[in-house]
């Protein structure tokens, strides 16, 4: 069973989202602090974490980035109404989607659905058949479609957020074209997601910071003033038919 576990200390608002996840079919493990959030960790295999920014014993956005430094679990932050500098944040620490309170519990469902999915951590309905082993080569990197990996040229996994890893496969497969941050909101959103333009530019900040030799002068996610951003870097495809 999918566990997902729910770190809220509002208790109205975590039993809402426990029935909630139960009655779509997945396994909801409750928290109300940080520190049971870790501990839960420890001894669970989770495949996402719903987390609210506002914790008792720590910033919901500190542990946010303490998770993804280790952990390769999805991470949905759930924030208040116009908090946007909260959802940037989230963002720039590696949170792969977030929802705005107050919030529908349908929203929640399609945005754990689209992360899941997206993370194949549960089957797309819409694919029938498990396609080939597709991916880029660039630089001694290497960025594995089927399995949403990325090896650095020494072979060492890097970390990738959801919408990290969706913008550096999309700036790749263009190949040197520009792509404006329209197209690039247009190919990384998720299911029903809420986007905005400064997302762009924070995820490619984020990229830079573990692809570039020097993240100040980058060489291979460059930057097309009052456009958008392109890929600099020889690419070459494996695994396409």
């Amino acid at each position: 069973m999918i566990k997902i576990a729910v770190v809220e200390d509002d208790p109205a608002v975590a039993e809402t989202l426990v029935d909630m996840l139960e009655g779509e079919g997945y396994r909801a493990l409750r928290c109300s602090t940080g520190s049971e959030l870790s501990a839960l960790i420890a001894r669970e295999r989770l495949a996402l974490i719903l987390l609210d920014l506002k914790l008792p014993d720590c910033d919901g956005l500190t542990l946010a980035a303490q998770i993804r430094a280790t952990e390769h679990v999805p991470i949905v932050i759930l924030t208040g109404k116009g908090s946007e500098i909260d959802r940037i944040l989230g963002l720039e620490v590696g949170a792969d989607d977030y929802v705005v309170k107050p919030f529908s519990v349908r929203e929640v469902a399609a945005r754990i659905r689209a992360v899941l999915r997206r993370t194949h951590q549960i089957p797309d309905p819409k694919l029938h058949a498990p396609p080939p082993r597709r991916g880029y080569q660039f630089d001694n990197w290497t960025l594995d479609l089927d399995r949403r990996r990325l090896a650095d040229p020494e072979g060492q996994q890097v970390i990738l957020s959801v919408a990290e890893f969706d913008l550096l496969a999309a700036i790749v497969a263009a190949r040197g074209r520009v792509l404006t941050r329209a197209q690039l909101l247009e190919l990384t959103r998720g299911e029903g997601a809420d986007v905005f333009d400064r997302t762009i530019d924070v995820l490619v900040l984020r990229l830079r910071r573990k692809i570039e030799r020097n993240p100040h002068q980058p060489t291979l996610l460059a930057t097309e003033r009052g456009v958008g951003y392109f890929f600099t870097a020889n690419v070459e495809r494996f695994g396409f038919e």
